[in-house]
């Protein structure tokens, strides 16, 4: 649940581990968070990933100074902060809503964190000029913050959170008020200068994609409790439960019985990845992309066929997206657009057979 890091660029001078340990928050009969542990290493930039009420904005608040937890540990480089106050615990935070400050110009936003810790003008107009074009908008410091486009706006936000060089930078739903091109380029963006700068990062998001691009590893959390903490290909290829699987990503479930390390799909025996574990209720995870149609011979022995019949086949523009029934159960196929050559064979009530090897064929813990 904590494996290492992928490689990545080496972290700044001043980035610090953050270690969670035990962390619970109560409301009354809710629990906000529950028992939540995981280390953040120098430099790493991870996300906290989750439905609306996931916790996963309470753990960021928790480690900001904002909420106090009820139990549980927070250590930055190994010193205990839980009742250290907010401004004490030299972190950049960037806001949902961008925070910034209306009535200032953009260099006097940038510069607020600066003036407060009794930094000499001159100093600061350095600084804020140096961070403006890490952020690409050198020169707009003279600028209102209305004058300002959305991207822009969180690009400020930014800098304001990094001008101070803070030990750990916080985020929280910063691309969310953007429109899903902007969205997009700014997850890049994003991930370019935390490579440039090194520093310690934990930002929130309900968005799958944002995690998954922006991350070194990603924290999912369902109902105060965490889920997964893995890098964003092994959450993807390797779900640890039926939660995790179908929140990252498009996913599909057949049941399958379990015994003696195989497993089997009404009968017919499957072909896995791993061996099956023993006892409990798993099912196998279909990805839409990973099944492919049947060439009309016979599978080999690292080949699942499943035989259907077409309930409805859909164009989204690059790809094909088809339906299937079988044996009860409805699973989907994105195929590439091309087999639109073929389209008369995508017929509702079409016989139909996908194919998934077994390196694509994993089994979850059944909800």
């Amino acid at each position: 649940m904590n494996p290492t890091s992928p490689v990545r660029p080496a972290p700044a001078s001043n980035a610090v581990p953050v270690t969670i340990e035990h962390l619970s928050k109560h409301y009354g009969g809710v629990r906000a968070l529950d028992e939540v542990s995981l280390t953040v290493n120098s430099g790493e930039f991870v996300t906290l990933l989750g439905p609306s009420g996931s916790g996963k904005t309470t753990l960021l608040m928790t480690v900001a100074g904002f909420t106090r937890p009820t139990a549980g540990s927070i250590r930055i480089a190994g010193q205990e902060i839980v009742r250290l106050p907010p401004h004490k615990r030299d972190i950049g935070m960037v806001f949902q809503n961008y925070a910034l400050f209306p009535h200032m110009s953009v260099g006097d936003n940038i510069a607020y964190p600066l003036k407060l810790r009794g930094v000499p003008r001159e100093a600061r107009q350095r600084e804020v000029a140096r961070v403006l074009d890490l952020v690409q908008l050198g020169g707009y410091g003279e600028r209102r913050v209305d004058q300002l486009s959305g991207g822009q706006r969180q690009r400020i936000a930014l800098a304001r959170a990094i001008v101070f060089a803070p030990r750990i930078l916080l985020m929280d739903e910063p691309l969310s008020a953007l429109d899903k091109q902007l969205r997009e380029r700014m997850q890049v963006e994003i991930r370019r200068l935390h490579e440039r700068l090194g520093t310690t990062t934990v930002a929130v998001t309900h968005d799958q994609r944002e995690a998954l691009t922006m991350s070194d590893r990603v924290a999912v959390l369902h109902q105060g409790r965490l889920m997964q903490f893995d890098t964003p290909r092994a959450l993807y290829e390797r779900p640890a439960n039926r939660f995790v699987a179908e929140f990252i990503g498009e996913s599909d479930f057949l049941p399958v019985e379990v015994a003696g390390g195989r497993a089997a799909f009404q009968g017919s025996a499957l072909a896995l990845a791993e061996p099956a574990p023993a006892g409990g209720a798993y099912e196998l995870l279909l990805r839409p992309e990973k099944l492919v149609l049947a060439d009309g011979a016979t599978p080999g022995p690292g080949v699942n066929r499943f035989q259907g019949r077409l309930r409805d086949a859909v164009f989204q523009g690059e790809s094909l997206l088809l339906s299937l029934l079988v044996g009860g159960h409805e699973i989907h196929a994105r195929l590439p657009n091309r087999h639109l050559a073929g389209s008369g064979s995508f017929e509702p009530g079409a016989e139909l057979a996908l194919d998934l090897h077994a390196a694509d064929s994993r089994l979850v813990v059944r909800a």
